[in-house]
């Protein structure tokens, strides 16, 4: 079965856009001087990274660095301190819900624990957010771009399924599935591969690569899994000390001599 979207399908759930989208490889997203703490506790001091059109870019670091706080910033569900955060050349600051409804509808958040509803069906799940972004679609519509979206991550015939019946894999899998749905320009990871066997960190890294490849869009990772990193990446940027340490080309990052850099990537081997 083809995976390209039904045109009529895509139509209906491709948001308006504001702004015109970067040429493939030009900035998309940037973290410029971003500051950010909670209560007594620092999590970053002039951070700066930028994100190009069409890339993987993987965040590695220790746990408590800050990864998960930088895809929340971008989507507005934390606000820096002081700083900026721009996507497509907009300055997001001073945002409200209603200014980052269409942002969060071009960007996808695969959240690290699934964050699925446990009372609905895997097609409920998906279904959710398609009916909130195409109120104009009939059932019949909505089931198809649903089905479709299984047969994406492979779980064509796990639909009828509750969460609680699927196993850790499959419900990182309709976690995606959920994300995906609106087909987004943007999928952010965080954490993708925490608590599952080699097996399914495999099966996780392939579905990044693929979604990649199909849905043409870019790629935020963040991860302190190293093989992950160097299998899905085209760059990555290392978040410790509250900033970005360094960032570059897979080839050039192995290559490092940089001491920090250098112990963590031999920590984790």
């Amino acid at each position: 079965m083809s995976r390209e979207l039904p045109a009529w399908l895509a139509r209906a759930h491709r948001p308006a856009r504001a702004y015109a989208r970067p040429a493939r490889g030009a900035e998309l997203i940037r973290f410029e001087h971003l500051c950010k703490s909670f209560g007594d506790h620092l999590i970053f001091q002039d951070l700066n990274l930028t994100v190009n059109e069409g890339e993987t870019l993987t965040v590695i670091g220790g746990s408590g660095t800050g990864k998960s706080v930088l895809l929340k910033c971008l989507v507005g569900l934390v606000t820096p301190d002081s700083g900026k955060v721009v996507f497509e050349g907009q300055d997001l600051g001073g945002f409200d819900e209603d200014d980052y409804r269409p942002v969060r509808q071009r960007i996808a958040l695969v959240f690290q624990n699934s964050a699925l509803f446990d009372s609905l069906s895997v097609n409920e799940n998906i279904a959710y957010p398609i009916r909130e972004q195409g109120p104009g679609l009939s059932r019949a519509e909505v089931a198809e771009k649903v089905q479709h979206t299984l047969e994406l991550v492979d779980l064509r015939d796990a639909g009828l399924l509750r969460p609680s019946e699927l196993s850790g894999g499959m419900r990182k899998r309709v976690g995606l599935a959920r994300a995906i749905a609106n087909q987004p320009d943007v999928i952010l990871w965080d954490e993708p591969t925490t608590g599952l066997d080699p097996l399914n960190v495999r099966m996780i890294n392939d579905l990044i690569c693929q979604m990649h490849r199909d849905l043409h869009c870019t790629s935020v990772v963040v991860t302190h899994d190293m093989e992950s990193a160097f299998r899905i990446s085209d760059r990555i940027a290392m978040l410790a000390h509250n900033r970005i340490l360094a960032v570059g080309p897979v080839a050039e990052m192995k290559a490092t001599t940089q001491p920090e850099v250098r112990a963590f990537f031999d920590t984790q081997a």
